[in-house]
């Protein structure tokens, strides 16, 4: 395979504080936690909580944007 990656790997600076926050319910967390969905709707990047994931789940998989959940 001779392709090249065309994306770039994003290092995170870990004495960087940056606060995701839920775009559904606005929970804030420290950094983004591995447990959170990312959507990515419009060329933008949404992240989820848990629990708004786990409430959402069918939605998500389905591809659908948030706005019709």
């Amino acid at each position: 395979m001779d392709q090249k990656n065309t994306h770039e790997s994003v290092q995170l600076d870990p004495e960087a504080t940056e606060k995701a926050v839920c775009a559904r319910c606005g929970t804030t967390a420290d950094g983004t936690p591995p447990t959170w969905t990312c959507s990515v709707e419009n060329g933008r990047r949404s992240y989820f909580c848990d629990d708004c994931a786990r409430a959402n789940i069918r939605s998500i998989e389905s591809r659908l944007d948030s706005s019709w959940w």
